[in-house]
């Protein structure tokens, strides 16, 4: 077991060769950083044709000027934690070293597709060879032995694929399909094989045998958006269409206040009852038998936000906020982008913490969201320069850069 610098976190003794790169990976490798695993994410080295090198996310976003080169905004997220170690695995001592790791490692984490894999001899049979319990987990974009095996998938191809680029034409009516504004799909996918890897380790943990794992993005993701939104597709025959209609409804969205916007959400018949108590609601709406029970609700839930709409504009989100906490009704005010920093929760959690990179500066960091006891995660690191740590990763197997200039591995090792 390799025990992360300061880490004492529930995966601490963890070790992870991580050659992840983009979002997907990289997130779910993260994810294991911050449990405490030492991952060593392995990094191609600058193109002889001019290629930057090293994971692509390095070199987007608008670092500072006085920053050092590839410490862009989302590398900079979500390789916290990480050592970073440039390997060439084209040469002779690439591959060697990469081999010697494998020995170290107790999973090993790739979004490389598995046909390049098996040409660079890296295949989870010959790791097995090298290291009998490696837990070998794969990110690919879709399933073995399916119609699409060994197809590229970036976000946007399984948000097409899964059904999410139809989900706001269900909603608003416009037909054109697009793509929810966000990497859903990626950070979807990570957090499957963030699980995915934690129950592999418990799964040797009891047998004492490694294993394959593959974490496929359009079965992940479409399991994910279908989750309730199979609907009355999920009986055979159907007995309903697609999609929960709460949910595809364009009358559930934030409501507007006098001076802004307010989300409440009664959610039984108590609490219905006393949300429009509070809003001074009519005789007519408070004896009306389409709030009084779950199943009147359902089938009534347009009229509902109709309603709440208008009763909301009448006052501010101040004052909303005040009554409705005090009698226990959820609500909350809709932060933009721009209140998320000043949030009285997050700032009172910590939840961006201030740090200051050695290489880019001053820069917020999100702390790690769950909670341990007894084992807490956290950022020991900030995220790697390209190759930062390749000379001691090399030096903890017994192989020098030495050694690499030796067999004619390049210079910008």
């Amino acid at each position: 077991m390799n025990k992360s610098a300061g880490a004492d976190g529930p995966l601490s003794g963890v070790r992870v060769l991580d050659l992840t790169s983009v979002i997907f990976g990289s997130y779910a490798t993260c994810i294991l950083a911050d449990l405490g695993a030492d991952v060593i994410k392995i990094e191609q080295p600058k193109s002889r044709t001019g290629g930057d090198g090293g994971d692509i996310m390095r070199w987007g976003g608008t670092p500072p000027k006085s920053a050092k080169a590839g410490l862009g905004p989302v590398f900079l997220t979500i390789n916290r934690n990480k050592r970073s170690v440039v390997l060439d695995l084209t040469t002779e001592f690439g591959m060697q070293a990469l081999l010697e790791l494998v020995k170290t490692a107790d999973i090993f984490a790739s979004n490389i597709r598995l046909s390049a894999l098996e040409k660079l001899g890296l295949s989870y049979e010959a790791l097995a060879r090298i290291k009998q319990d490696l837990i070998y987990v794969h990110a690919s974009g879709f399933g073995r032995g399916g119609a699409y095996e060994g197809q590229a998938a970036y976000d946007d191809i399984i948000q097409s694929l899964s059904g999410f680029a139809d989900l706001l034409s269900t909603s608003d009516g416009d037909p054109k399909p697009r793509f929810i504004p966000t990497v859903i799909a990626d950070k979807g996918a990570a957090l499957f094989m963030a699980y995915a890897a934690v129950a592999a380790l418990y799964h040797r943990q009891q047998s004492g045998v490694g294993q394959f794992v593959e974490v496929p993005m359009l079965e992940t993701i479409t399991s994910f958006l279908l989750a309730e939104h199979l609907y009355d597709e999920a009986y055979d025959p159907p007995t309903g269409g697609w999609t929960h209609p709460r949910m595809i409804s364009p009358h559930r969205r934030p409501y507007q206040t006098k001076d802004g916007h307010i989300t409440v959400m009664p959610h039984d018949n108590a609490t219905w009852r006393l949300f429009f108590e509070v809003a001074d609601a009519s005789d007519t709406i408070m004896s009306d038998t389409r709030h009084q029970s779950y199943e009147a609700r359902a089938k009534h839930y347009i009229w509902l936000y109709d309603v709440m709409d208008e009763l909301l504009q009448k006052q501010d989100t101040s004052y909303w906020l005040q009554v409705l906490q005090d009698r226990g009704i959820p609500c909350a005010k809709v932060n933009r982008f721009t209140d998320l920093k000043q949030d009285p929760h997050l700032q009172s959690v910590g939840f961006f913490q201030e740090r200051q990179h050695p290489d880019a500066g001053p820069y917020f960091a999100m702390k790690p969201p769950v909670n341990f006891s007894r084992s807490p995660a956290s950022i020991r690191t900030d995220a790697p320069t390209l190759g930062q740590h390749t000379e001691e990763v090399l030096n903890e197997i017994g192989l020098s850069l030495a050694d690499a200039q030796k067999v004619g591995h390049p210079e910008n090792l």
